[in-house]
Parts: C-alpha cells; structure tokens; sequence
C-alpha cells in the first residue's frame, strides 16, 4: 500500500459493510468476524440444489447454484444492496470471487461457453449508472476463464422493481421482456446465466426462454443469493 493510500485510509478508513468496524488491510467489504457468519449454501458441490429444484418443470437447466442465503433484514440484504443502490462495486468483486473458487472446486459446471448477466433496461442502466451483477460476472469470468458477454441478452421493455411483488405477479410482469438479437452466437453453446438474487425465479425463467430460438443451447444458473 502506498504512503497515498495509507494517508487516505486515516482520514477516510474502509469499513464492514455490515458491522461498520473499521476493516483492517487484509479484510475487503466485510469484516472476517462478519464473514464467519454468513450464510453460506454450499449449493456448487449440492447436486440437486434448491435453486435446481425450483426450476422443475418450467425450464431445464444443466446446473444451478447461489452462494448465500438471502434473508429480509439479514447481512446479505445489507451487503447487496449496498452493490445495486449506493455503487459500492467492490461488492460484485468479492462475491464473484469466492463463487467462482467454489464452482472450480466443484467440477459441475463444465464445459461452459459464456457468463451471460441478467440485463437491466436501457433507461434505467442509464438512471443508476450501472448493472449491479457486471463486476460479479467479470470476477467470475477471470476465476472461470470463461467470457463475460453482455449484449447477448437484451431487456426490452421498462419494469419497477420487482422487490415487493408477489409471486403470480412477478412472473406476469417478466413475461416477454427479454430477447436474443443473434440466436447463432449462443446456437450449441452452454452459458452460465448470472443474476444478484433469486426470489421466484421469474426473471431468470424468461430469461432462458428467450433462448428458445437458439438451437442446441445449454443453461446453467449462478446468483449472488437465493431467497430461502
């Protein structure tokens, strides 16, 4: 660390995003104490997963897995939103990471082709600045040596938030809101569909659906969480 860094570190120190302790040099976003207790699914080495179970009989996917349990009020709502409401990117990093050493270790996601995110819409990547899953994705792609491919998948139509929606509700409102401009760039290949949490599984559901044009395809899931 340079005597730069180390002066604005004194006057403007890096804190747990969920404790708000300061961090010490070693620790990045969230404290080791706080990192001991998150909630940890352990889905990667899980065959037959709850996030895979939720996808019975609406989409066949090859593989699925998210990292953390998503609880309301619990650190993990805390530390991602942080990620998708106040820029705090270093978040999408630190989570791709240590995914992305659980999926090498688990030798299940084989043979992948692409790291495609869930897109935002045009407006309103333009109204936050940014997608929240894109230094997840590129996190993953560096760990996984896989591209990271984000205009593949395109969002086409405008939606509020999803986040207080129930569940007929939320899969009428992603219906047909996504599309493939080239089927052939993802004809015969296996992508690996990112997003930040899964709750119904909606969004992802259409997701893959707009995929159907694209013969030979293989989908498999992973997210930052899944709503337990």
């Amino acid at each position: 660390m340079s005597f730069f860094e180390n002066v604005f570190n004194i006057f403007f120190p890096k804190v747990c995003l969920s404790c708000n302790d300061t961090l010490s040099p070693n620790e990045q976003v969230i404290c080791v104490t706080c990192r001991h207790d998150l909630p940890l699914t352990n889905f990667s080495i899980e065959p037959n997963n709850l996030v895979e179970k939720s996808f019975y009989g609406r989409y066949p996917i090859i593989n699925g897995t998210a990292l953390f349990y998503f609880y309301k009020q619990g650190t993990i709502q805390k530390i991602i939103h942080n990620l998708k409401y106040k820029n705090q990117q270093q978040v999408g990093t630190f989570i791709g990471n240590w995914l992305g050493e659980e999926i090498l270790e688990s030798n299940r996601f084989q043979n992948i082709d692409y790291i495609i995110p869930v897109p935002l819409h045009k407006n309103k990547l333009i109204k936050r600045g940014y997608n929240q899953v894109t230094t997840f994705g590129k996190s993953l792609s560096e760990k996984l040596n896989i591209p990271f491919k984000e205009n593949i998948l395109i969002r086409v139509s405008y939606t509020k938030t999803q986040t207080k929606k129930i569940r007929l509700d939320r899969w009428k409102n992603v219906q047909e809101l996504f599309y493939v401009p080239n089927s052939n760039k993802t004809k015969n290949k296996h992508i690996l569909l990112i997003d930040d949490v899964i709750t119904t599984g909606a969004t992802l559901e259409a997701c893959c659906n707009a995929f159907k044009k694209s013969t030979g395809i293989k989908i498999s899931i992973a997210c930052m969480a899944y709503t337990k």
